[in-house]
């Protein structure tokens, strides 16, 4: 029995030329865009726009490594972070690694605060004493003389 298999559709001039600007990189975009510029300028600012929308100016991005939706991809690497790896002793390990990092944080970000609790009471303390001596000075300020003489 013989097997037939379809043959991969071909994709548009417009298609192909997309995917050998990417496989040149950046720079062939960018000479596209230039080239549109001097030939006819709505053909450059069209392909500003395009390259803009597709978000070809980053790097990863012209050498076709990431072709998906940006926000889901980076959602997909958090949610992946938790997920089991299907071996115990390392899924092991990473909630033990987390749970201590957890409770390093909290310890320090409690330290954070006495410190910044100590800091406040100093500066309050240092404005208390100073506004002491501001009224000591006012009230123990000199009247003048009644031999002095006024001009």
């Amino acid at each position: 029995m013989t097997t037939y298999t379809l043959p991969a559709p071909r994709r548009s001039w417009l298609g192909r030329a997309e995917d050998w600007l990417d496989g040149k990189g950046r720079g062939a975009w960018i000479a596209a865009m230039v080239l549109g510029f001097v030939l006819f300028w709505p053909i450059g600012l069209g392909l500003v726009f395009y390259i803009t929308y597709t978000n070809r100016w980053r790097k990863d991005d012209m050498f076709g490594t990431r072709r998906c939706g940006h926000s889901r991809t980076m959602a997909r690497h958090g949610f992946n972070a938790m997920r089991p790896s299907g071996n115990s002793a390392f899924d092991a390990y990473k909630a033990e690694t987390l749970r201590r990092l957890e409770e390093e944080q909290e310890a320090f970000e409690s330290f954070l605060q006495r410190l910044r609790d100590a800091k406040d009471k100093q500066e309050f303390d240092a404005f208390m004493d100073d506004r002491a001596k501001a009224a000591r000075n006012a009230g123990a300020t000199p009247e003048p003389a009644e031999g002095a003489g006024s001009y």
